[in-house]
């Protein structure tokens, strides 16, 4: 047997250690697999690592191959990987020695071709237009003549100067340009970032806030183009408070924004064409309906004028108007002075007739008269006094006589109050022992159905319990190991003992613990009157 491990025959193979030989195994695979394009479909992608690298797989219909792609990598790629995409890597592969496996390290990802492209475009479109995010009605009107116009391009293009001449041309107006990238990796979050800053802005505030948006590139291909179909861009312009106009590419290029977007330009020129309108023609508008406005007043006075001056002919002269008031006028004023003779007269005659009756036998007639009634109302007053002094003098005297017998009274309500509180004392003391006595008579029942049902009845009659080193009762001989210490319960004690294995029976020279114990009962005298007890069990 120690032969089989000797090595005693001679061999030409070399030795290798497991490191060297993973090792080894490592170099020839980087040194055979240095740059190759992959074609594959990414598989379990969850994103970039918290370390930000990113670890997936790319695999065919019949085969898979684990990917990475480092940190630095990640961040200056063009496409962004996605679960289920298509797509070319160009890498190298490499093995990685702690658990024999091998991999492509990434370092370039491309859409394997415009296909893949276009299906992952109908695949996000498909997604947000689900959540509502491209429904007409949250779609608002532009400004008929915004103050400030913010414009999200790139400052170096023609894009911008093409936005700022057609505005000047037509209406200028202030206008601030947020500068980011509009191709290449970050270009869609540098658009995001620009949307929510403007809506940011603060009426009134350092930086004036813009009434309506442009996001502005020029023409490309769909690889150029690509940062404007992200989804980070399609939300920013969806949630923009601030009316938002999509101008990116030229008429037939379309990207998710332009669904997003308030309005959709087909060319950034065209977007400053929607974003103001000409200032030219505003003031010929104005001014042929400035012309139209005078020339419809001037007709209207004309009218109104003429049918003011049909009216002046319709209506009496003012003699005519004046001539029935001057008569009625003219009638008074000759019956003034007759009237005012014959009001006079009559005065006179009613004042002669009143003073006919005002004669001093008739005042003093009316002054006794007077006197006489004055004085039988004094004389019924006296009377009425007098006879409600007495009224209330006798119900003073009757309330003395009341009050003069109250003591009696309430001496007699004392006394009956006083026999009936000891009659109910007396009943009370009464019904206290009854009850004391049933209560007694029911616990002493009770006690003797307690006594009844109490194990130590049981142990009188020869058993024992049998308990652990918990204190806790035993019922079966196989909850307790050998050699285990036990407590035995007795009726009059208990004892200690220790399990056996229960093989041998006891020796009849050795007895067990509790016979001074059974002696000492038996050498008790037994009383006569007892019945006999049951032998023990044991």
């Amino acid at each position: 047997m120690s032969s089989f491990f000797e090595n005693d025959s001679p061999t030409n193979l070399a030795e290798y250690s497991v490191s060297e030989l993973s090792g080894s195994i490592k170099h020839t695979v980087e040194s055979a697999f240095d740059q190759v394009r992959v074609r594959g479909e990414i598989s379990g992608y969850r994103g970039p690592h918290s370390s930000g690298h990113a670890y997936f797989s790319l695999k065919d219909d019949r085969a898979r191959i684990d990917a990475v792609i480092w940190k630095g990598t990640f961040s200056r790629l063009k496409f962004r990987p996605e679960e289920g995409m298509e797509v070319i890597a160009t890498g190298k592969v490499t093995t990685f020695p702690g658990s024999s496996k091998y991999q492509i390290v990434i370092e370039t990802l491309e859409p394997a071709g415009a296909g893949a492209l276009m299906a992952l475009l109908e695949e996000r479109k498909r997604k947000l237009g689900a959540e509502g995010l491209f429904d007409a009605d949250r779609k608002r009107r532009l400004p008929f003549m915004p103050k400030v116009i913010g414009v999200v391009t790139s400052p170096t293009g023609a894009v911008i100067r093409d936005i700022l001449h057609r505005i000047s041309d037509r209406f200028p107006v202030h206008v601030v340009v947020w500068p980011v990238k509009v191709q290449g990796d970050g270009s869609g979050d540098d658009v995001a970032n620009a949307i929510r800053g403007f809506n940011e802005f603060v009426p009134g505030g350092p930086l004036p806030r813009p009434d309506v948006l442009i996001v502005a590139r020029g023409g490309g291909s769909l690889e150029d183009l690509w940062s404007f179909n992200d989804e980070v861009v399609v939300r920013a312009a969806a949630a923009s408070e601030i009316p938002l106009i999509s101008a990116v590419g030229h008429e037939t290029d379309w990207t998710l924004i332009d669904y997003a977007a308030d309005v959709r330009a087909p060319t950034p020129t065209g977007a400053a064409e929607m974003a103001v309108p000409v200032k030219a023609e505003l003031e010929a508008q104005l001014a042929s309906l400035a012309a139209r406005l005078q020339g419809g007043v001037g007709r209207q006075m004309d009218q109104r004028r003429q049918a003011v001056r049909a009216l002046l002919r319709a209506l009496p002269s003012l003699d005519q108007l004046l001539a029935l008031p001057r008569r009625r006028f003219d009638e008074a004023a000759a019956g003034l002075g007759r009237g005012l003779e014959l009001n006079t007269l009559n005065k006179r005659r009613a004042f002669e007739r009143i003073g006919s009756h005002l004669r001093p036998d008739v005042l003093s007639n009316r002054i006794v008269e007077r006197r006489q009634m004055l004085s039988e109302r004094m004389s019924r007053a006296e009377r009425t006094v007098e006879r409600m002094i007495d009224r209330a003098r006798a119900r003073i005297g009757r309330a003395d006589a009341v009050f003069a017998t109250l003591p009696l009274r309430l001496a007699a309500q004392t006394g009956r109050a006083r026999d009936h509180l000891g009659n109910l004392s007396r009943h009370a003391d009464t019904a206290i022992r009854h009850q004391l006595v049933r209560a007694r008579g029911e616990l002493v029942a009770q006690e003797r159905v307690l006594q009844s049902l109490s194990y130590k009845n049981v142990l009188k009659r020869g058993y024992a319990v049998v308990r652990d080193e918990a204190d806790r009762p035993v019922s079966l001989a196989a909850a307790l190991a050998t050699g285990a210490a036990i407590s035995i319960e007795f009726a009059d004690g208990r004892i200690g003992a220790v399990t056996g294995d229960g093989s041998a029976a006891p020796s009849p020279a050795a007895p067990p613990a509790v016979e001074p114990q059974q002696k000492k009962r038996a050498a008790k005298p037994t009383d006569a009157a007892d019945p006999p007890k049951q032998g023990s069990l044991f």
